[in-house]
């Protein structure tokens, strides 16, 4: 990582186990399963190791953490997916036994003992996972596969429910940017009662993926107020004006407005106390239960008993970790400067990318998510923009051409990946032309990349997305272009939301970002270049090896 990394103050319930692996390993880890380790100097008694768990859509990571927050060895296991039009679905079964494997290789390739991890968090993707009484899959695909319990986030088969309840105009939806997404929670909840109604009356709970990992290793039903707040309506504010933070941080939830689920037809999700979608709610990093049950123990190979935080979703993971990080060539700020936390903007780039700001002061800004009480950065408001395929996006474009098999044996004979073959080929180009500069290559080619909608600020998931400047050329070089013009079109739409952002309250000079696609220099070069010619003074920090970029 390219900057420092100040602690939390003493009274951020945040675990060290939050130290999670970043979303998303596009574009050059592969899809299947990936082993890396950090060989740590540390001796292997008397340590204390933190295990951070991390499901993203293609994978499950798991990473090993000494005291410091140094990465001592990591694994990943692949995770099936399902594809079918709008509907993405995949299978918790499938998941738990993904990150079992990935745990207990992290554990062999760092060797770190069981005795030594002392405690675990999990952040995943914002998943719709539905269990029935005795904790095992309620289908929620039109395949009736039991397997098929998990409406992946990206899944859009519920723009219809969507539109409807946005038309209801609740007052919850100033808290959402002014809509729902059909990526939301409660538009998947109305789509399954329509349209399944016997898995609907066989599921006794609905929840986020990231608090079914921290149940299944529990036994513990408190909900995050990460993942509640910002898919599932919850109001975190509300939640902390009926309860004294300082007395506990695992509460009664209170912050269900039960007028809007009786308004869309979900009734029948407030009863008992909600206990369908969330009776008790906790702040991230909340100890949960009696920690690790023998069972889950036993699968993960670890020991039982170990504290288990209350869990986070993925990208806001990422902006915990990135969050604080400052250039090594600032000076260190003071521990007390949240006004220069929140100029900060964190893009955590992967499959998808989200756009993480926080203010002191809550901002209503239409087409972005939030503002969001204290679902990231505690007693902060969360104000979330995103952009629903940006790796996906890549690589749609670049597998779908005809050049690109050739390129991948051509990379893979080099031993690089196909997108750093790319970037040479599109070095060679400017030199051959004699361009002034890369991104002038794509005069005559441009991309508007809302191929899966425009989740921001446009706020529209039926958008479509356009790649402008098509010919008869076949060549490489033609797919070299396309996948400049669609880093760009990426690019452009992260500087929208910026500056949609700052017309609307927020004051962001600063970018960090993380995740896979932070390790594609040409991505990080185009997005500093385009975001950086705004009128306002930008830095920009990411975590990766490579050198820092100069706006």
């Amino acid at each position: 990582m390219s900057g420092k990394r100040r602690g939390w103050s003493d009274s951020a319930p945040l675990l060290a186990q939050q130290h999670s692996l970043q979303k998303s390993q596009h574009p050059y880890q592969p899809r299947s399963v990936s082993l890396e380790m950090t060989t740590s100097a540390v001796p292997a008694t008397a340590r204390s190791v933190f295990l951070g768990i991390d499901v993203g859509t293609g994978s499950a990571r798991a990473g090993l953490f000494d005291e410091n927050g140094k990465l001592l060895g990591s694994s990943s296991s692949p995770i099936q997916i399902w594809k079918d039009g709008d509907c993405v679905e995949q299978s918790s079964t499938d998941i738990w036994h993904a990150i079992s494997a990935a745990v207990k290789a992290a554990c062999s390739l760092a060797e770190v003992s069981k005795e030594e991890v002392k405690g675990m968090g999990f952040a995943a993707t914002c998943s719709l996972v539905a269990v029935d009484a005795e904790g095992s899959p309620v289908t929620v695909s039109w395949s009736g596969d039991s397997r098929r319990n998990i409406i992946v986030w990206m899944d859009h088969r519920a723009v219809e429910q969507a539109e409807r309840i946005n038309s209801r105009n609740s007052t919850v939806l100033q808290y959402c940017g002014g809509a729902l997404s059909p990526e939301m929670q409660p538009p998947k909840l109305l789509w399954v009662k329509e349209n399944l109604p016997d898995s609907w009356s066989m599921v006794f709970r609905w929840m986020d993926l990231s608090d079914w990992l921290s149940y299944r290793a529990t036994g513990d039903d408190t909900r995050s107020l990460c993942t509640t707040v910002c898919k599932w309506t919850y109001l975190g504010h509300a939640h902390m004006h009926q309860n004294n933070e300082k007395d506990s941080r695992d509460m009664e939830a209170c912050g269900w407005d039960d007028d809007f689920w009786e308004e869309i037809g979900l009734s029948d999700l407030v009863d008992g106390h909600h206990a369908k979608i969330g009776r008790s709610v906790a702040f991230p990093g909340h100890p949960l239960g009696s920690g690790l049950t023998s069972t889950a123990a036993k699968e993960l190979g670890l020991v039982a008993g170990i504290p288990v935080g209350t869990s986070l979703i993925d990208a806001h993971a990422g902006g915990v970790g990135v969050m604080e990080s400052v250039p090594l060539s600032d000076s260190e700020p003071k521990e007390s400067d949240k006004e220069a936390l929140c100029r900060r903007m964190v893009l955590v780039c992967g499959t998808s990318t989200c756009h993480m700001a926080i203010s002191q002061n809550k901002l209503f800004i239409p087409g972005v998510w939030g503002p969001y009480w204290s679902a990231m950065v505690p007693e902060h408001w969360l104000t979330e923009g995103g952009q629903s395929a940006t790796g996906a996006l890549l690589d749609y474009i670049v597998e779908n051409h005809v050049a690109s098999p050739h390129l991948a044996n051509r990379a893979a004979s080099q031993r690089i990946s196909l997108f750093e073959l790319l970037n040479k080929i599109l070095e060679t180009m400017m030199l051959d032309l004699k361009r002034p500069f890369l991104a002038s290559l794509t005069e005559d080619m441009h991309v508007l990349p809302d191929f899966h909608g425009n989740r921001s600020p446009i706020a529209d998931p039926k958008a479509k997305g356009m790649l402008c400047g098509l010919t008869l050329d076949t060549s490489e070089k033609q797919l070299a272009l396309q996948y400049l013009a669609t880093v760009q079109g990426i690019a452009y739409g992260t500087r929208h939301i910026v500056e949609h952002c700052n017309a609307h309250g927020h004051e962001i000079d600063t970018i960090l970002a993380c995740g896979g696609l932070v390790k594609n220099a040409l991505f990080i070069q185009e997005h500093a270049d385009i975001i950086g010619s705004l009128s306002l003074s930008l830095s920009l920090t990411y975590t990766s090896a490579a050198p820092p970029l100069c706006l």
